[in-house]
């Protein structure tokens, strides 16, 4: 009886493929999901920050630090450009413990501008 036991080894390597496959997927919805969390950080910072822009660039940019932080991310950068505000939110990824990435999204508001016709 040569094959006495494989059926135990077999179960135990599914066992394993699944494992990983699982983490894996949740290591790629935590990515997922902050991204979104740092696109939406910065979305809002930029559209706060751009009601603020006709009283400075450190008027705008302290409110539209109050929405990144509201929004558990961190203000890496903010510039004012006449009327324009560009906000750069980041958000620590965690996706498996002791690995931490970063997810970095950047988001423009301000006026529109009308197209000469």
């Amino acid at each position: 009886m040569r094959d006495r036991g494989a059926a135990t080894i077999l179960v135990l390597a599914f066992g394993l493929l699944l494992t990983v496959a699982g983490l894996a997927a949740a290591a790629v919805g935590a990515a997922r999901v902050g991204r979104h969390q740092a696109r939406t950080a910065a979305d809002l910072g930029a559209l706060a920050g751009a009601a603020q822009t006709i009283f400075g660039q450190e008027h705008a940019c302290a409110r539209a630090q109050q929405f990144v932080i509201a929004n558990q991310a961190r203000m890496t950068s903010c510039v004012v450009e006449g009327l324009d505000i560009t906000v750069r939110a980041e958000v620590v990824v965690r996706a498996v413990p002791g690995l931490d990435r970063h997810a970095i999204a950047t988001s423009r508001a301000g006026p529109i501008h009308a197209l000469p016709e």
